[in-house]
């Protein structure tokens, strides 16, 4: 049986898309099977697999309405072992279609809970809110990693997403982990990201991963030509840093 992990902060700008695709990639790569299911309505995860936005007219949008099943929605990348479920711009409307559905905070769960089966990890890449959205990918997730900037306002909101796990963990599912807080974006010549570092190790302890993401330009220009870091530059720090942290969380889950 699979293990389905959300990506999840609403703090935009985190790494949470860039962690998506690359942790799944490199999870494809150590010969694991894998599913991403883009979950935030700029569908940026989509389109950084390669996948043309527009051209999605199956995807979790259809999903979460169930007009379409899962098996479906599933698009193939030209990532090893590394599957899709896209987004497209039209997902936006999805939190204002489900308001008054009864169960709304089920719909992604009673979806996909079926394709652990066929997968060793689903990962959920979340929308930066903690709306219905991302609500349903906690409601359907056995675990959460969550990104944290190495900068200024790292911790900023950590509490209110503590928090809402919490709630998630008592009214939809008490099954839910912590993975793990994964540090992003750390440059190691500024102190305040050695600084960022130690405040949250000090706070979190064995929560925080080992692994840091380290600040890449690799890593930013990957997206823009539609392939996750390993595929792009395999030799470089940001596809060194996923594969150590897929490498870490194989381990954490054996």
């Amino acid at each position: 049986m699979g293990k389905i992990i959300a990506i999840a902060n609403q703090k935009g700008g985190v790494g949470k898309t860039t962690t998506s695709i690359n942790l799944a990639a490199s999870l494809g790569v150590l010969e694991k099977k894998v599913l991403l299911i883009d979950a935030d309505p700029q569908a940026n995860a989509t389109s950084g697999l390669g996948i043309d936005v527009e051209a999605v007219t199956n995807g979790t949008y259809q999903l979460l309405e169930h007009s379409t099943t899962a098996k479906q929605a599933i698009v193939k990348t030209s990532s090893p072992n590394l599957d899709i479920i896209p987004a497209h711009i039209d997902l936006v409307a999805i939190e204002i279609e489900l308001v008054d559905k009864k169960n709304r905070e089920y719909m992604l769960k009673q979806m996909v809970t079926d394709l652990k089966k066929d997968y060793d990890y689903i990962i959920i890449d979340c929308a930066p809110s903690l709306g219905l959205l991302t609500l349903n990918a906690l409601t359907a997730a056995d675990a959460v990693i969550i990104p944290i900037q190495c900068e200024y306002f790292a911790l900023e909101g950590l509490g209110k997403l503590l928090n809402t796990i919490k709630s998630v963990q008592k009214i939809h599912n008490p099954n839910l982990d912590i993975e793990g807080l994964l540090l992003t974006m750390y440059d190691s010549r500024l102190r305040l990201s050695n600084q960022v570092v130690e405040e949250v190790k000090k706070h979190f302890d064995a929560m925080v991963f080992n692994t840091i993401i380290q600040r890449n330009v690799r890593l930013s220009e990957a997206p823009s030509y539609g392939e996750s870091i390993i595929s792009y530059d395999a030799s470089s720090r940001g596809a060194n840093n996923y594969l150590s942290l897929a490498e870490e969380l194989i381990k954490k889950n054996k």
